[in-house]
């Protein structure tokens, strides 16, 4: 099986939905520049259309297979990135979206753990690309890399688009202004100012949900910039706290939950409401994803 190689020093970043419609406005703008892709280059792939349509196009040109459901909130993040790629490398690689819940029978053959999932097939060849919504330049390396590694094994052909079909027009996206300056920082990559921002809407509204899951999302992601950066300089330890953090921006909310829950069950005291709370915080922030539900039993269990 091929190898991609992963990009040099790549910090594990928005794997979770830390900006997802900071970067979906960056995406729409990139997508209104480039127009959209090319149908054809932008694909919906069902188990029937699997083998034409993912596993024969491969042999020429490489597909990229992005794993999702309409439930995922990384999900909505990452897919306009990777279709506005799709638009601006004009067939160099095909996009294939599978819904994992439509279609498990493809999602257990990747061995799905969590979504989004990325992988690409090359002469046939299935390779892991990345798991997460990682930002434009990140998942730009990876294409980048993968696009390499196919040249490498001769498959660098380019795909033919579709004529005669209208793309489907993109509404304009509407921004509540009470988090107008959250996305700001966020575009510009200030997390602690955007978690500075949602907490100002937090004094004037305590209940609100968004503003809640804005906070949380940005904590951690100043929480595991701070982990790269002692990582990077060998002065991390391990820890229930930073390795549930790890798992969490990875989006594998199993993982980040059973980590706290299991520290929980052994952890005296103070220890163990820290614990708590950072296990609420990462359910508000993983919202509807499956693993929550169970997770919270399994909270009351450890609690108790």
């Amino acid at each position: 099986m091929m190898h991609v190689s992963t990009p040099a020093n790549m910090p594990l970043r928005g794997a979770v939905d830390l900006s997802a419609l900071a970067q979906q406005r960056q995406a729409q703008q990139r997508q209104a520049t480039a127009g959209p892709a090319p149908a054809g280059i932008v694909i919906d792939v069902t188990e029937e259309t699997f083998q034409t349509e993912v596993i024969e196009r491969s042999q020429q040109v490489p597909v990229v297979v992005d794993l999702w459901a309409t439930w995922c909130g990384p999900c909505k993040t990452l897919s306009p990135i990777l279709e506005a790629l799709a638009a601006e490398y004009g067939g160099r690689f095909i996009l294939a979206k599978v819904d994992v819940d439509a279609q498990p029978r493809i999602a257990s053959a990747f061995q799905v753990q969590s979504i989004p999932s990325v992988f690409a097939i090359v002469g046939g060849q299935p390779m892991p690309l990345f798991q997460g919504a990682l930002p434009e330049p990140q998942a730009r390396q990876y294409i980048e890399e993968l696009l390499k590694a196919a040249e490498q094994a001769g498959v660098a052909g380019t795909a033919t688009a579709q004529e005669n079909v209208e793309p489907e027009l993109q509404p304009e996206e509407v921004v509540d202004p009470r988090f107008a300056a959250a996305y700001e920082a966020m575009e510009s990559g200030d997390w602690a100012l955007a978690e500075g921002a949602y907490r100002l809407v937090l004094a004037a509204e305590p209940n609100n949900a968004d503003a809640q899951a804005g906070a949380a999302m940005c904590a951690l992601q100043v929480r595991v910039e701070s982990a790269n950066t002692l990582a990077a300089q060998g002065q991390m330890t391990a820890h229930p706290l930073t390795d549930a953090d790890a798992a969490a921006i990875r989006g594998d909310w199993s993982t980040a939950f059973a980590v706290l829950i299991e520290a929980i069950r052994s952890a005296p005291g103070d220890e163990r409401e820290e614990l708590r709370a950072r296990l609420l915080d990462l359910f508000t922030i993983a919202g509807d994803d499956p693993a929550v539900a169970a997770a919270r039993i399994a909270l009351s269990s450890a609690l108790f």
